[in-house]
C-alpha cells in the first residue's frame, strides 16, 4: 500500500491486464455461443454459457479473499485453455499435444498454489507455525497431485453425466483409463519441478515473486491473519 492508500502502481497494472484479457476472452465465447444458438446446439451452448458465468463470477461476486491479479490471469487463462479451446473448440482432437501441455501445466500452477499458501503460513508473524523446506515441498507436491485427481474426476463425470469426451478412449483402451493415467503422469512431473524447485528456493532463502504474492496477499486479507 502506498501512502496515500492506493494500490502500488504493479498491482493496479496486473489488475487492469486480467480485466482486459477477461473482455477479449468473453467476447471470444460469446460470439461462439451466438454461433450455437443459431445451430441450435443446446448442450454445447450451455456448456459455453457456464464457462462465460465461471470465468465472470470472480469478478462480479465478491470473494471472500482477494488473490492477487497475476494468479487470477493464470487461472482465466487456464480455463479457458481447458474448457472452452479444449472441449468447445475441439483442440484436444486437433492438437495431440493439448492434453499433456495442459495438464503439466495444472500441475506447474497447482504446485505453486499449493507452495505459496503454506510459504504465507510459514512466513506470517501472527501464525505459529515453522516448517521446513523440504515439508513445505511435499505438501506442494501432494496438494497438486490431489486437486489433479480431482480434476480427473471432473472429467470422468462430465464424460458421464454432460456427454463430453474429456477423458478419450485410444486404441486398446476404450474406457479412457489410459487418457487418466497420463494425465496422472504429467500432472505428477508439473508438481514435482514446482516443489523441487520451492525446495531450493527455501533451503536458499532467495528473493523472488513469491515474496511479492504472499506479502500483497497477506496484507489484503489480514482476517485470515489476526491482527
Amino acid at each position: 500500500m502506498t501512502p496515500d492508500g492506493s494500490e502500488p502502481l504493479p498491482e493496479n497494472g496486473a489488475r487492469r491486464a486480467h480485466l482486459v484479457i477477461l473482455a477479449v476472452i468473453q467476447v471470444v465465447m460469446a460470439v461462439q455461443l451466438v454461433l450455437l444458438l443459431l445451430r441450435e446446439d443446446w448442450p454445447q451452448a450451455t456448456f459455453v454459457a457456464g464457462i462465460m458465468i465461471l470465468t465472470l463470477a470472480p469478478v462480479v461476486f465478491r470473494m471472500p479473499v482477494e488473490i492477487p491479479s497475476e494468479v487470477q490471469i493464470v487461472a482465466l487463462l487456464f480455463v479457458f485453455a481447458s474448457l472452452f479451446l479444449g472441449e468447445v473448440r475441439d483442440y484436444y482432437q486437433r492438437f495431440w499435444w493439448w492434453d499433456a501441455a495442459l495438464h503439466t501445466t495444472s500441475g506447474l500452477l497447482l504446485g505453486m498454489l499449493g507452495f505459496m499458501f503454506v510459504y504465507i503460513l510459514n512466513e506470517d508473524r501472527n501464525v505459529d507455525l515453522h516448517m521446513r523446506p523440504s515439508f513445505v515441498a511435499l505438501f506442494a507436491f501432494f496438494f497438486a497431485v490431489g486437486l489433479g485427481a480431482l480434476w480427473e474426476i471432473f472429467e470422468f463425470g462430465m464424460d458421464e453425466f454432460a456427454g463430453t469426451n474429456m477423458q478419450p478412449a485410444v486404441p486398446g483402451d476404450p474406457s479412457g483409463l489410459t487418457d487418466t493415467i497420463h494425465d496422472l503422469i504429467v500432472d505428477s512431473v508439473g508438481a514435482a519441478i514446482v516443489a523441487v524447485g520451492g525446495w531450493r528456493y527455501l533451503a536458499r532463502a532467495r528473493i523472488s515473486r513469491v515474496d511479492n504474492w504472499a506479502q500483497r496477499f497477506i496484507r489484503r486479507n489480514p482476517q485470515l491473519f489476526g491482527d
